[in-house]
């Protein structure tokens, strides 16, 4: 069947699938979604759409015109379907990932509530610098705000965040607890301080930057056999967890970065 295939007129698809929701066709409307899962989990398939629906003349567009990301995602969200969400998801990743479409990813993810993607895109337009946001029409008034509230925020966060080394969860190798957390409390220090300045120019505000830089750094430096920093060998016990600990503190911050860009921070 066609609409199994990559030959499939996902246009029609997705005008179908909008009228089985309205209408409450639920088998329909799950084949449907299926058929436009399929087509779209292709390695390469959103290659050719456009992340939104230009304005046109008349303003509708052509009833050929393929579907835009933005629809899409929508469609995804509209019918509480996760797999395709997390398609439409990835690919906005990859759009703030190159700094493309960041309002237009910061409207879809506020209006549909996508946190996934709202975080990133309020970060990555932030470290575009006020100038940038200003150029940017379909900004509003309150976007900018809650971009000014993040730029502070993250600036206070990285000032704090040496002295706030994740909890180790010690090994029972471990021979003394509070010598170990010492160590890996002078370890991240040292490692955060490093990842500031591995990159020239990274800016102050790009924590997200920076921390999955310290992560790095320190697999790097705890796989490695040698002494890891000068006096800052205290872990040999608890290494695994310390790297599994860093890892989880910049999952953690992933998650929360929507939180850093709100009018009351």
């Amino acid at each position: 069947m066609t609409a199994l295939t990559n030959d499939a007129n996902c246009t029609l698809l997705v005008n179908l699938a909008r009228m089985a929701h309205k209408y409450q066709f639920r088998s329909i409307e799950t084949w449907v979604l299926s058929a436009v899962y399929n087509f779209y989990s292709r390695s390469g398939a959103f290659d050719p759409v456009p992340t939104t629906t230009p304005p046109t003349l008349p303003p509708a567009p052509p009833p050929s015109a393929p579907p835009s990301l933005e629809q899409l995602t929508e469609l995804a969200a509209l019918c509480e379907r996760p797999d395709l969400l997390d398609l439409a998801i990835a690919r906005w990743k990859k759009q703030i990932g190159e700094g493309r479409d960041l309002a237009l990813a910061i409207n879809i993810g506020e209006r549909l509530n996508l946190r996934p993607i709202l975080g990133l895109a309020y970060h990555a337009m932030m470290l575009k610098g006020r100038a940038h946001w200003e150029t940017e029409s379909t900004l509003a008034r309150d976007q900018r705000v809650r971009l000014l509230s993040g730029y502070y925020a993250l600036t206070k966060l990285w000032e704090a965040l040496p002295g706030q080394p994740p909890v180790l969860a010690h090994s029972v190798r471990c021979t003394s607890n509070q010598r170990c957390r010492k160590a890996f409390g002078q370890l991240w220090k040292a490692v955060l301080e490093m990842s500031g300045g591995v990159v020239p120019g990274l800016q102050r505000e790009d924590v997200l930057a920076k921390l999955m830089l310290a992560e790095s750094i320190m697999k790097t430096l705890l796989d490695n056999s040698a002494p890891l920093l000068a006096g800052l060998d205290g872990v040999p016990a608890c290494k695994e967890s310390a790297v599994v600990m860093t890892a989880m503190k910049v999952r953690e911050f992933k998650e929360s970065l929507p939180d850093y860009f709100m009018d009351d921070v």
